[in-house]
């Protein structure tokens, strides 16, 4: 079961090196303590632009249907198996070095029991690491960040 309170973020375009990534998606969602609710910021950055263009805020209840994969889901239990999935996942050994999911793609979620993150703080910088996922943790990955794709599209 996912904590009272989290923040999670999910960014597309980490991949950086020489320069710093550009991010053509950032989400971020949290969850107050004690809120049957969560808020939801995002921004995306259309081909050809230079900077992200930002949506208004918007809420999404935690006993929303949401629908994922043909089925209809509670928010809530996606968010206790988003949480799930990430207690379960690697990150890349050191911080930053390399993107271990092959999907350009980071995720941030902090909370009491979990502070995890892949791509580190900058992105990364295309140095091989000392931990590779398994296309098992790939698969589990690409799921995570279906999740979070889900209910960023479901909030209103």
């Amino acid at each position: 079961m996912a904590p009272r309170e989290y923040s999670l973020r999910l960014q597309k375009g980490i991949t950086g090196g020489f320069a710093p990534p550009t991010p053509s998606f950032i989400a971020t969602i949290t969850r107050p303590i004690d809120s049957d609710s969560l808020n939801i910021t995002s921004a995306s950055r259309p081909d050809g632009t230079p900077e992200l263009q930002s949506f208004a805020p918007k809420t999404l209840t935690l006993g929303h249907a949401a629908q994922l994969t043909g089925a209809s889901t509670s928010t809530e239990a996606l968010i206790d198996e988003l949480h799930g999935i990430l207690k379960q996942l690697p990150t890349e050994q050191p911080p930053g070095s390399e993107d271990i999911y092959g999907l350009d793609t980071s995720i941030f979620w902090g909370s009491d029991d979990l502070q995890w993150v892949n791509g580190g703080m900058n992105g990364v910088n295309g140095q091989p690491g000392s931990v590779q996922a398994t296309p098992e943790q790939k698969a589990q990955f690409k799921r995570a960040v279906e999740i979070v794709e889900v209910l960023v599209g479901e909030a209103q």
